[in-house]
């Protein structure tokens, strides 16, 4: 009897292999492909066929892809390169190791100042940076500085240098930290051995450093997750490593405030004057004076005046610090010099802060009652190794952003997210500006005679 071929399909399903078992089965190709593997490599792909078969005789062939087993053993590979490039745990030094690394402290010094030193070495088979500072408090037990490491060290920022770990000998602590090749931020601006060359000779590069450093104290205060208020305590611009050589900034002495500060922080006030080591003036107040010799530590000029007053360092002392780093970034200048006055024969001191303010709030753009308009004022502040070659509208909301961040009252000072989403913003008109002046580079010119 004749049957359609809907009737044959029907009477002669094909079997699912899903309800069948499988069984591996090396084909004629592959026995061939083995053959030649054992005699030598072969380029083939590598695939295994498994055949399924039904009770009528009909069966279907699948192949699988032995590449995902390469595939594997790649993802392991680039996750073991992945774990070694994360940070390693934070160490407690014995100080025997830190002084076989100093030479018992007789290496060079890679910088000194009145507050701490620092040595350049090699820690364990690391290029390390090792800065002496002291404490201020009575004691501190391994397991007591084991446990600020652990929960410092957790933070990990592009802007900020990493703090692989510290030691503890008498009333001194020593932060080791990865060493970065640069150069300080102030060295950068003011070289004593050329000052009128800077290697920050164009805007977007000194764009680029508030906007590192902008977002680096914005992660300390706002991202560390600490359950601390976190503060720097110590934002300078020598304190700010512009590295080579894509001229990007990162942020130096993370941590140094939590680890160094006991229950009561130190430095030094006399008269005004601010030192940056706190047994750089001694000088007791004398009795029934009713006067008191303060310690804490800072460096002057980026001193905020309550933090002068109080000697307790707070995120709006670090937002007062990053105002005068601004200024001091885009005019090259220090924030407070002395200028000698032949008339008198006395110096005048001459604040950064002052100046900037003078050149926002002298008027509008006209010339008037003798005086220049603010874009001349502008021009002769910013720093002119720039050539005169930046954006005036964006010059003057960078200097009037600074001075928001120099209130005198903390509580009108903007915290350091919303100065840095500003100065972000600043960034981005800073590369638009650029880039429409840039000078095109597809022109050719030919001197040939015609």
């Amino acid at each position: 009897m004749c049957k359609t071929k809907m009737a044959v399909d029907a009477a002669q399903p094909i079997s699912t292999p899903a309800r069948r078992s499988t069984t591996p089965k090396i084909t004629s190709t592959q026995q061939a492909q083995s053959s030649t593997s054992k005699s030598g490599p072969s380029n083939s792909s590598n695939r295994v066929s498994y055949t399924s078969n039904s009770g009528s005789g009909s069966g279907s062939e699948y192949h699988l892809d032995t590449s995902v087993a390469t595939t594997s053993v790649s993802s392991q590979a680039s996750l073991t390169s992945f774990r070694a490039s994360l940070p390693d745990n934070p160490q407690v030094y014995d100080f025997s190791d830190i002084r076989a690394a100093t030479n018992n402290f007789l290496a060079k010094r890679y910088s000194s100042t009145s507050s701490s030193q620092s040595w350049r070495c090699t820690l364990h088979g690391k290029d390390v940076i090792i800065f002496q500072r002291r404490i201020y408090q009575k004691s501190m037990e391994k397991a007591e500085l084991r446990a600020k490491l652990s929960v410092i060290c957790r933070s990990h920022y592009k802007s900020i240098i990493k703090l692989l770990g510290a030691s503890i000998s008498g009333d001194h602590i020593y932060l080791v930290y990865d060493f970065v090749l640069g150069s300080n931020l102030s060295l950068c601006l003011r070289n004593p051995r050329n000052p009128s060359y800077t290697v920050l000779s164009t805007w977007m590069s000194r764009i680029q450093i508030a906007t590192d450093v902008a977002h680096g104290l914005d992660y300390i205060h706002n991202t560390t997750g600490l359950e601390i208020d976190p503060v720097h305590k110590y934002v300078k611009s020598s304190g700010i490593i512009v590295t080579e050589p894509s001229f990007n900034a990162k942020i130096c002495h993370f941590g140094a405030a939590e680890l160094c500060s006991g229950s009561e922080s130190k430095a030094v006030t006399n008269g005004g004057e601010i030192y940056e080591d706190a047994s750089a003036v001694s000088t007791p107040g004398r009795k029934g004076s009713g006067t008191k010799t303060r310690e804490f530590e800072g460096v002057r000029g980026y001193i905020s005046p309550e933090y002068q007053l109080t000697g307790v360092a707070t995120q709006k002392s670090d937002v007062y610090a990053f105002g005068v780093v601004l200024l001091e970034l885009f005019s090259g200048e220090e924030p407070v010099r002395f200028k000698y006055d032949k008339a008198t024969g006395n110096y005048s001191k001459i604040s950064l802060i002052d100046t900037a303010r003078v050149v926002v709030e002298c008027g509008g753009d006209r010339e008037e009652d003798g005086g220049v308009g603010v874009e001349r004022q502008l021009r002769n502040w910013v720093d002119r190794r720039l050539s005169d070659s930046f954006p005036v509208e964006v010059a003057q909301k960078v200097i009037r952003l600074a001075l928001d961040c120099l209130h005198v009252e903390p509580d009108d000072r903007p915290d350091m997210r919303r100065v840095a989403g500003k100065i972000s913003k600043l960034y981005l008109e800073s590369k638009f500006w650029s880039d429409r002046v840039k000078m095109p580079t597809e022109i050719t010119v030919s001197l040939a005679p015609r």
